[in-house]
């Protein structure tokens, strides 16, 4: 009797436990991990101005995407940061609601829903995050298909594209680089599926910790995660804007429809897009989605303008549109 009582006192402890963060919490934001886009930073500075606690999540943006769905009518997220594909797809889903930050007049057409259900909060460049460190005396690769070498076998890190929007994304640059469109994704099938044979890591979440510690050496990764570790890591580290060509991907912010606090996840969306979230957003080098001057400081240590030419803007609600015939061809062909 005494063990069964035990048990059960044990049982509601980590109960009580598992369920206090979110009791705690002022603002739920789903997918804003510390270690994607300096949110620790970010949700500190929150805390600090608006007095929100804010807990860390962990989820990526099909994750997210999952939950608030399967939560449509208990929501538990007040806001949610995902890829822009992924707020898309939230939108048509009917799972978020529109809302305007203050200064959303001052984010481009392009970069916001014009019915206010997803607005852009940054973007980032998608090349690759790359520990020299960990290469085994091996060259930093310049383009994609040098990472079909078997050199590089099993150093090459790519997320899962069939749920993270990084996955995803670093799909698209891989077709757009290779010759395909957006209404052809078989150069990036049949290039993952080269690549399969060379012995990717394919993660599901986030993974700049392992890149840092050299258990990836290679990572399809953005700008900001690779200036982050270049600048601030001890080691040596690199972002490689590949021969071929790559792709620019705005990452946005929506408000869960019903949000269980509406008002405060309003003013933290107004934050994200304020001038001092936009400046923290530049000093964590992701581009700021207003238009706003880079500090000087922040400007010098990217790669050279000329590298970033070869940086592409592409129709993501087209792009959106092929996620799932090319997700089933992934799944079939070349995972």
């Amino acid at each position: 009797m005494r063990n069964w009582f035990t048990a059960f006192i044990f049982a509601a402890l980590m109960t009580i436990g598992m369920h206090a963060p979110a009791q705690a919490a002022d603002v739920i934001c789903y997918n804003c991990p510390p270690q994607w886009a300096d949110f620790a930073s970010m949700l500190k500075a929150i805390k600090a101005d608006l007095g929100y606690d804010i807990p860390f999540d962990n989820k990526n943006s099909g994750q997210s995407l999952s939950q608030i769905i399967a939560e449509k009518d208990n929501p538990v997220a007040d806001v949610v940061y995902y890829g822009v594909n992924f707020g898309i797809k939230a939108k048509a889903a009917g799972v978020v609601e529109p809302y305007k930050p203050k200064s959303w007049d001052q984010v481009p057409a392009g970069l916001k829903d014009p019915d206010g259900d997803w607005t852009t909060i940054h973007s980032g460049t998608l090349g690759l995050f790359v520990n020299k460190d960990a290469l085994g005396g091996n060259p930093v690769p310049a383009c994609w298909k040098d990472l079909l070498k078997p050199q590089y076998k099993g150093m090459v890190g790519y997320l899962d594209p069939s749920s993270a929007a990084v996955g995803y994304v670093g799909a698209v640059a891989v077709n757009i680089a290779l010759g395909g469109t957006d209404s052809d994704m078989s150069p990036a099938v049949n290039f993952f599926k080269e690549l399969h044979n060379n012995q990717p890591i394919v993660p599901k979440q986030t993974s700049y910790a392992r890149v840092v510690s050299g258990e990836i050496p290679i990572l399809f990764d953005y700008d900001f995660n690779a200036y982050r570790a270049k600048y601030g890591e001890t080691g040596n580290f690199a972002f490689v804007i590949p021969c071929e060509g790559t792709v620019v991907f705005p990452y946005v912010t929506s408000l869960v429809k019903n949000a269980p606090d509406k008002d405060k996840a309003q003013k933290v969306l107004d934050y994200f897009l304020s001038d001092k979230g936009q400046a923290m957003w530049a000093n964590a080098y992701l581009r700021p989605a207003r238009p706003i001057e880079l500090p000087e400081s922040v400007k010098s240590k990217f790669l050279p303008d000329s590298e970033y030419a070869r940086a592409k803007s592409v129709d993501w609600a087209k792009m959106e549109s092929v996620q799932n015939a090319f997700t089933e061809r992934y799944l079939a062909e070349a995972r």
